[in-house]
């Protein structure tokens, strides 16, 4: 089991936009010094509390500021983006990072990112986009010859070469063929982590309770089988909101000020609005009025001391059958960092090399 982190980037309303970016900077850096293998980069464009609708630029800022950890956009929406422009914007971005890329998708599921670029999600559009965008940018990325793309959302061309070859579609990525690609589940009986089975795509599953994710699995097997592969449970990264510290007390403090305040403010209201709390119960039986941030600390969350947090990573690959990545999900912390870069620490010195074998 390796360890990354999944900034979506989470920061409180009030935050500066520039202060909050470099705040995440500072944890993608001391995560690569800590031996992060990877880290992801979140992207909407109408949630106050996830304020970040362009993830490559700071990748690239980052890319400046570390040497060795992998970064991903997590997800780039592709509803949102035209796939030509994307193909040719990822594939650069790709050269920079000479091989620390990686590539999430996604079809995004924020109703106001859907009215903000008018895609009827409550009817699934987002989602065949999603599917359309992918299969033009891996066209881009496979097919050297020009060709026309006709779909059902865009029509996209490479053109043939111009002047003599002097203008023509020449940017490729620097990986062969492409950066790895990674898409993010929430239901498991989705189509997405069967395709991701069947394409062999990394499936992420987002910090949701345990027993929910185990059944993210099977459904990316069953893809797998389908196309004749072997789905791989190293490829499978799951998302888990962790704080570590000396003492389970101080641990779910410090997880309350910033973690529990997210969650109160943003997390819970939304699930709730969906109908969805149930996901983050550890005891279906709990009434819904009890899930709050002190709740999830102490009973979902990977919050204490070392050996607290060993025993519930042991749990937590015991219930879904063991994973490649485990991804800390990223909080802010900006106005009192140490405990917060503490808790890194201690996660990847104390904690790491316990469940390393799992």
């Amino acid at each position: 089991m390796k360890l990354g982190m999944f900034l979506m980037p989470s920061h409180p309303p009030e935050r500066p936009l520039a202060d909050g970016t470099r705040w995440d900077l500072d944890v993608i850096r001391r995560a690569d010094e800590l031996g992060y293998t990877e880290a992801w980069v979140g992207e909407h464009f109408t949630v106050a509390w996830e304020p970040c609708p362009a993830p490559d630029l700071m990748i690239a800022q980052a890319l400046m500021e570390t040497s060795r950890i992998v970064l991903a956009p997590g997800a780039h929406l592709l509803p949102y983006h035209h796939p030509a422009e994307l193909a040719h914007r990822v594939a650069y971005l790709d050269h920079l990072a000479q091989g620390r890329l990686m590539l999430g998708v996604g079809a995004g599921g924020i109703p106001s990112d859907w009215a903000l670029f008018q895609v009827d999600g409550m009817a699934g559009v987002n989602r065949k986009m999603m599917w359309e965008a992918l299969d033009i940018l891996l066209k881009f990325w496979t097919d050297p010859d020009p060709f026309v793309f006709k779909g059902d959302f865009w029509t996209v061309t490479r053109p043939e070469p111009m002047l003599d070859g002097l203008m023509q579609s020449h940017i490729r990525p620097f990986q062969t063929p492409h950066p790895p690609i990674g898409i993010a589940a929430l239901s498991p009986k989705s189509d997405t982590l069967r395709v991701c089975g069947q394409r062999g795509f990394m499936p992420l599953s987002l910090n949701l309770g345990d027993a929910y994710v185990a059944g993210h699995w099977p459904m990316v097997e069953a893809g797998a089988t389908e196309a004749g592969r072997v789905a791989q449970r190293s490829d499978w990264r799951v998302v888990r909101d962790v704080f570590v510290a000396d003492t389970d007390e101080e641990a779910i403090g410090w997880a309350a000020a910033s973690m529990g305040r997210m969650a109160d403010e943003y997390v819970l209201p939304v699930l709730r609005s969906f109908g969805m709390i149930s996901l983050v119960k550890h005891d279906p039986d709990v009434p819904d009025e009890d899930v709050n941030g002190d709740y999830l600390a102490r009973n979902c969350w990977l919050v204490g001391t070392p050996d607290t947090v060993v025993s519930r990573i042991e749990r937590l690959a015991a219930t879904t059958g063991g994973f490649g990545t485990l991804l800390q999900l990223g909080y802010d912390y900006l106005d009192d960092p140490g405990p917060w870069f503490r808790s890194m620490e201690l996660m990847a010195n104390e904690v790491m090399p316990r469940v390393a074998h799992l």
